[in-house]
C-alpha cells in the first residue's frame, strides 16, 4: 500500500466499508472519501511525509514509518495514544521530528503514553515518570529527579553511579 493508503484504512467509521451505502448513497460515499483524503493528506504533511503520499509505505526508514505511524493513528482521532519507544532505532534528525510532533499532538489535547528507555526523549516530551522493574513501579517523579535516583541507575544499568 502507498503512504496516503496506510492513512485512509484507518479512518474510523467509513459508510463505504459496508456494502449497501455503496449502491444506495454514491455521492455520500465519495464525499466521505474526499475528506479522508484532505485529511491524510494534511496528517501527512504535519508529519513530512507528503512528498512520499504516493510512494509505497515499505521505501520509508524506520524513522520515517514511526511518523507515518503516528499520522495513522491521527486518522482515528484518539484522545488517548500508547507509543511504544518512538525513539528506537531513529536517526537524530528524524527523532528530533518525532519529538516535535509528539509534543504537537499533545498539545491538542491528546493524552500520551509513553514507553521510552531513552532518557533524553523521555526528559524533552514528559512531566512525569514512572519507572517500573520486574513488574513493580520502582519510582515516579520528575524525569531529571528520575535520571538521577540511585534505585533508577541500579535496576537498569546494575550499579550506581560514582
Amino acid at each position: 500500500m502507498s503512504v496516503l493508503e496506510n492513512l485512509l484504512v484507518a479512518a474510523r467509521q467509513q459508510a463505504g466499508e459496508n456494502i449497501w451505502p455503496n449502491f444506495l448513497a454514491p455521492r455520500r460515499i465519495a464525499a466521505e472519501e474526499k475528506r479522508n483524503i484532505e485529511k491524510a493528506r494534511e496528517l501527512l504533511a504535519f508529519v513530512t511525509l507528503d512528498r512520499l503520499a504516493d510512494q509505497p509505505a515499505r521505501i520509508l526508514s524506520g524513522g520515517q514509518r514511526k511518523l507515518l505511524e503516528l499520522a495513522r493513528v491521527m486518522m482515528a482521532e484518539p484522545r488517548l495514544i500508547l507509543l511504544d519507544e518512538p525513539a528506537a532505532g531513529v536517526n537524530a534528525q528524524l527523532l528530533d521530528t518525532i519529538v516535535a510532533r509528539i509534543l504537537d499532538i499533545n498539545r491538542r489535547g491528546v493524552t500520551l503514553l509513553i514507553i521510552e528507555h531513552n532518557m533524553d526523549v523521555i526528559i524533552r516530551l514528559c512531566a512525569r515518570v514512572f519507572v517500573m522493574a520486574e513488574g513493580r513501579l520502582l519510582a515516579e517523579g520528575a524525569p531529571r529527579d528520575i535520571a538521577r535516583d540511585p534505585r533508577v541507575i541500579e535496576a537498569y544499568l546494575g550499579r550506581t553511579a560514582a
